[in-house]
């Protein structure tokens, strides 16, 4: 499949651009960027604000902490990323009382695992409830990997525009 769109994977804290889903998603997307977004979660932001570099008509796909950067980056450069779709997003490490993050009107996807023990879902939910005015929320009998859902996902109506 191809892309009509720019596709950017953002992985989690513990995994890479060659990860199970990175690599599963190229599979389906050989034009998805997928790269390795190494440091603490302000160098990773660094990285991804350059690789964006302001440019508009992006799908962010993030996975837990990337779940978190595509967030953070979608609520603060407004106009700039068309979809999100995320999978299991640390939103718990979201203040609801920041006032830098603005609520956003884009098609957000957010997939979660019900057995979860690392995001809960619950914190979850209720920051994307807050942050995201065009919300919907799948969830699974999964763990945090969500690596047995990836693929039984229907990725082309998710990413579709």
């Amino acid at each position: 499949m191809t892309s009509q769109h720019n596709l950017l994977f953002i992985h989690g804290l513990a995994g890479s651009g060659q990860g199970f889903k990175a690599t599963y998603l190229l599979g389906l997307y050989p034009d998805l960027l997928a790269p390795d977004f190494p440091g603490d979660f302000y160098e990773r932001m660094a990285q991804l604000k350059l690789l964006l570099a302001n440019s508009t008509g992006w799908t962010l796909i993030g996975s837990s902490m990337g779940g978190l950067m595509a967030t953070v980056y979608a609520c603060t450069h407004p106009g700039l990323i068309d979809r999100l779709v995320l999978l299991a997003p640390a939103l718990n490490y979201i203040d609801p009382e920041d006032n830098t993050l603005q609520l956003t009107d884009i098609p957000v996807t957010v997939i979660h695992g019900l057995r979860d023990d690392i995001v809960p879902i619950d914190k979850t939910r209720e920051m994307a409830e807050h942050l995201f005015s065009n919300l919907t929320f799948m969830t699974f009998d999964a763990t945090h990997d969500l690596n047995a859902i990836v693929p039984l996902l229907d990725w082309p109506a998710l990413l579709a525009h």
